[in-house]
């Protein structure tokens, strides 16, 4: 698609936002509705993921942020948790040089010290083929968990504190951002979580502090563009104040 077929598809809903984020939930429950093995529907959601990235060229977004595997995960029973580091390997290796043709930035987030080492090397190849890359920056969340990244950051700042790096008194909202793994990222303007679930289950709680949440009943394999599409629409019907006055009521 053309950037000016984008343009025009995108007209009834005014300019895509800079960031969505996704929590891809239901693979479980498209496959028990089915009433198929669990493998079956989160295999699925892989092809959900190649629609939403291809709608997301589309649309115009410039970042696309995805939930896949967050560091509660591995407490499910062994056999989904291979399955799914399966699936993140056969993405890899199958889509690498398509995203890479398509002008896709792939950027890794998440806890890296207990993922298999050729896993870990297949992340690394992707991140630094593709990082000059500009139609979309895609970020897999991936062993992601925000409470920890937190953490992490407030320990990177605390170390460079005791360093004699670091003023503490001159931390604020700006360095606090940069200490995270999304340094450099723009905050996401839209949640989308699909399932019917309402909840953020540990996933970018510092950068979602202004994100607008669109909650779906459907279930991740059968999220298309139109899904994508309509999202982006209730985002912009939303009055977005960040803490002042709602429009209407400035003009008054």
């Amino acid at each position: 698609m053309t950037d000016a077929s984008a343009q025009s598809e995108l007209a009834g809903i005014e300019v895509a936002p800079r960031h969505v984020a996704i929590i891809m939930d239901g693979n479980g429950r498209w496959a028990s509705a089915r009433h198929l093995p669990r493998a079956l529907g989160h295999r699925m959601g892989v092809e959900a993921v190649r629609r939403t990235i291809k709608a997301a060229m589309e649309l115009g977004l410039e970042y696309l942020t995805l939930y896949s595997f967050s560091s509660e995960n591995w407490s499910r029973p062994s056999g989904e948790v291979s399955d799914l580091m399966k699936l993140m390997k056969r993405f890899i290796q199958r889509d690498c040089a398509e995203l890479h043709q398509s002008g896709v930035r792939l950027i890794v987030i998440g806890e890296r010290g207990n993922i298999e080492p050729d896993m870990l090397r297949m992340i690394e190849d992707t991140e630094k083929l593709t990082e000059a890359n500009t139609k979309l920056n895609l970020v897999i969340a991936f062993n992601y968990g925000a409470r920890q990244e937190i953490v992490a950051g407030a320990q990177r700042l605390a170390l460079a504190a005791q360093n004699g790096k670091l003023d503490p008194n001159l931390i604020t909202v700006e360095n606090f951002s940069e200490a995270l793994t999304t340094n450099g990222h723009p905050d996401p303007e839209l949640l989308i979580r699909t399932s019917g679930e309402k909840r953020l289950s540990n996933f970018l709680l510092w950068q979602l502090a202004y994100a607008e949440f669109v909650f779906l009943d459907v279930n991740w394999p059968d999220f298309s563009k139109d899904h994508l599409t309509d999202a982006i629409a209730q985002y912009h019907m939303r009055d977005r104040r960040f803490g002042g006055l709602s429009k209407q009521s400035s003009a008054s």
